[in-house]
């Protein structure tokens, strides 16, 4: 079996167990209040008016962890649980947005590239795979290189986004304690839930790194391609 087919399924592996993690540890932690009973869309709120954004809104969205800030409408969108629970993972979500809000109006500049690779990056998501089986179908291999030069765009918009949200949740524990949301005892929980939160990011680059290595073995690359 080819090594890189086999990365592909550790890394996969990896993945689901990152996205347990996660899940269990926002579920134990959204059932913990925090000891100033805020809401995450009030705790949001209360950072953004410290920082002069005013001008930001808190907006609830439907769905679970699907939370985020929009640049374009300037608004910080929180999963309905999240906006209206006074827990300690709410908490935590609420401020790690914030921060990307605070990162935007600062001029944060891995923000900023983020985004100006995210058209190149849905690009390549949509189109690289279809190209690359497309190509190696019909035997095509240009076709498939340029699939694979596609999706590589994926990997790179996925490289700026570490900086990014791991910035983000180092600010939002500054906030937190900054401002007194946390008590000595939450500090840990709190970080607990946004250090699994990013480990997604990672688990998302490392895949998109293992596909191009697949993609890659198949067209031969690394040496002659089995027919």
């Amino acid at each position: 079996m080819d090594v890189t087919f086999l990365l592909m399924i550790a890394v996969f592996v990896a993945s689901l167990f990152i996205q347990w993690g996660l899940q269990a540890t926002f579920a134990r932690f959204s059932r913990v209040a925090n000891s100033r009973g805020l809401t995450g869309a009030e705790v949001a709120r209360a950072i953004l008016d410290a920082h002069g954004l005013t001008h930001v809104r808190v907006e609830p969205v439907p769905g679970a962890l699907t939370d985020h800030y929009d640049p374009q409408a300037k608004a910080v969108r929180l999963s309905e649980p999240n906006y209206a629970s006074p827990s300690l993972a709410a908490l935590a979500v609420a401020a790690h947005e914030v921060g990307h809000a605070v990162q935007d109006a600062q001029g944060y500049a891995w923000l900023r590239v983020r985004a100006n690779l995210w058209p190149v990056a849905s690009i390549g998501s949509n189109w690289g795979p279809i190209l690359v089986l497309v190509g190696l179908g019909l035997g095509a291999l240009g076709l498939a290189k340029l699939g694979l030069y596609l999706y590589l765009g994926v990997a790179i918009f996925q490289l700026v986004t570490l900086p990014v949200e791991f910035d983000a949740s180092r600010r939002a524990m500054e906030f937190l304690r900054r401002m007194g949301f946390l008590t000595s005892r939450e500090v840990g929980p709190a970080r607990q839930v946004l250090q699994w939160a990013a480990l997604t990011y990672v688990a998302a680059l490392a895949g998109s790194l293992a596909t191009i290595l697949y993609y890659a073995s198949l067209l031969g690359l690394f040496g002659r391609r089995e027919e």
